[in-house]
């Protein structure tokens, strides 16, 4: 268990990085604080889900990758919609700085890491016993 558990901050470090290193992109590109995030959670949730089911949750059901994808979408969804709301509301309440992305993505990944391990691991990456 502890080592699922680190396995799956190594992945949700890693999303973050990916997360708001795409929102600072798309942000550049023209995108707002919305559209910009809905792409780069989008591409977050993704890299997750390869890591944690290369190395976090090894043992899954064995099952095709659609399916487990569509199920971790799923599973995860409780997690995203806290993550979302959260950035949402910090990107509404807090001063507009080059630092608000970092924030705002911050604040939402922190509130949805314990929910998301929970249902990863309870209901995508369990064992088929």
């Amino acid at each position: 268990m502890r080592r699922e558990i680190a396995s799956f901050a190594v992945a949700g470090v890693l999303g973050f990085v990916v997360d708001t290193g795409g929102l600072y992109a798309a942000l550049a590109l023209g995108a707002g604080y919305f559209v910009g995030r809905f792409c780069s959670f989008t591409l977050a949730v993704w890299v997750t889900w390869q890591f944690n089911r290369r190395y976090t949750f090894r043992n899954g059901r064995g099952e095709s990758a659609l399916k487990e994808w569509l199920r971790y979408l799923l599973a995860m969804s409780a997690g995203g919609v806290t993550n979302l709301i959260a950035y949402s509301a910090s990107v509404m309440m807090l001063p507009k700085t080059q630092w608000l992305p970092f924030i705002a993505v911050a604040i939402g990944a922190a509130l949805a890491m314990v929910v998301n391990f929970v249902r990863a691991k309870g209901r995508v990456f369990r064992s088929s016993v």
